[in-house]
């Protein structure tokens, strides 16, 4: 790996290593605050709409990563369709998020908390997604997840109130909180552009040609997101409400220690879209990526299966054995870092459908083996579904990129 893209990944990183101190403040805040079952009842919900919120932009936001990586004069282009796009689409998908919820999971929580969780989920993150995105593209990495991390820390921020003014109605106030933070980062997202956007009698939906090459894009957005969501929505339909909010402390545990990997494939995407496909550079890259990814995930597994314990004295006495529950997941933790390398590389290799094809699988099989397990096993069937949907998507997407995208490409 070249100088500048080690350097990126070296800044990305420390960003994401403050990424990851603010996730797992907010998840103790949020964890202890809310008690396993409310917990649980607001991690699956807000699972399901980042889920969906995945599908809010229709791809245009990676269609804008990958176009202003190529040609930065292209932006004000991409985002007149970009922006009514992702109003329109998210929009539509707040209704089926709000409908989808009460049918799926009854009353878990009010209806006006559900509210705001869609509304910051499915309109207001996907356009700051797209502000985000433009720095991405342009190189500024570190500057792009700086950003991001905005909206995450106002969470915490708005954690750590409810917590100290303990209010009669905890989860109202802190989706209150969770809305605002997004608005607030749209705003501040709003006044740090690297350009003007288009006014609203320039937006223009996309033609057809724009909308076929979106949706390839809209749906490795949703296979993207979904494979480290689908879980915590599962768990609240398979399991007890105290039982989900148990697994969905531990799967954003591991979730967020996964970081690192994120952080190096964001510095080298915007490498992988400009190179020739067939390059040396190209698949040195892939390589160096893969075995860093797998070494780091190895490490990762050790050290939470030995702090499994302590986070039980963390999350407090309502949340004893969510570390049992980690060590557990610790064993799809190579498998999680080794899907997001190879699944980010088909996609900046062009192969958009291939990977589709092997995340999609990833998760008709966490599906079902999400039901047969967690009446086989209980609790425990839903970490044996993770590891077993993770290890299998690794598992085929590897043999995709070695055994078919390199050799077509001339990859030797």
């Amino acid at each position: 790996m070249k100088g500048p893209i080690a350097l990126g990944t070296i800044r990305t990183s420390i960003v994401f290593g403050l990424r990851l101190l603010v996730q797992s403040a907010t998840l103790l805040l949020v964890a202890r605050l809310l008690g396993p079952r409310e917990f649980g009842a607001l991690a699956g919900v807000a699972a399901l709409a980042v889920i969906l919120g995945a599908l809010s932009s229709f791809g245009m936001q990676l269609v804008l990563l990958g176009e202003v990586a190529k040609a930065p004069e292209r932006r004000l282009i991409v985002l007149r369709s970009a922006i009514p796009c992702t109003l329109l689409c998210g929009g539509a998908l707040l209704t089926v998020y709000l409908v989808s919820t009460v049918h799926l999971f009854g009353r878990v929580m009010p209806f006006h908390v559900l509210a705001m969780i869609g509304i910051a989920e499915l309109l207001v993150q996907p356009l700051f997604a797209l502000m985000t995105t433009e720095h991405h593209a342009l190189g500024r990495i570190a500057g792009a997840q700086l950003l991001q991390l905005l909206p995450m820390l106002l969470r915490l921020l708005a954690a750590g109130l409810t917590l100290i003014v303990q209010p009669e109605l905890p989860l109202d106030v802190y989706g209150a909180g969770y809305l605002l933070a997004s608005v607030v980062a749209l705003f501040c997202g709003a006044c740090v552009l690297p350009g003007r956007w288009p006014k609203v009698d320039e937006w223009r939906l996309p033609d057809r040609g724009g909308w076929g090459e979106a949706f390839g894009y809209a749906v490795i957005n949703i296979t993207r997101a979904a494979p480290g969501e689908l879980d915590k929505a599962l768990s609240l339909k398979l399991l007890p409400l105290g039982a989900a909010g148990m697994y969905a402390a531990a799967a954003r545990v591991v979730g967020a220690a996964t970081l690192p990997v994120s952080a190096m494939m964001l510095s080298a995407l915007p490498r992988l879209f400009r190179e020739d496909r067939g390059s040396g550079p190209t698949r040195r890259l892939f390589i160096w990526m893969y075995a860093c990814a797998f070494m780091y995930s190895l490490v990762l597994a050790a050290a939470l299966w030995l702090a499994a314990p302590l986070l039980d004295v963390f999350f407090g006495v309502q949340y004893a054995g969510v570390g049992e529950i980690v060590r557990w997941l610790c064993l799809a933790v190579p498998g999680m870092a080794i899907r997001q390398v190879v699944g980010n590389s088909l996609m900046a290799f062009g192969e958009r459908w291939m990977r589709v094809g092997f995340e999609m699988g990833g998760l008709v099989i966490l599906g079902l083996a999400g039901v047969v397990l967690t009446q086989r096993f209980g609790a425990l069937g839903l970490p044996l579904a993770v590891i077993s949907a993770e290890w299998t998507m690794a598992v085929i997407g590897s043999v995709l990129v070695v055994r078919v995208v390199m050799p077509r490409r001339g990859m030797k």
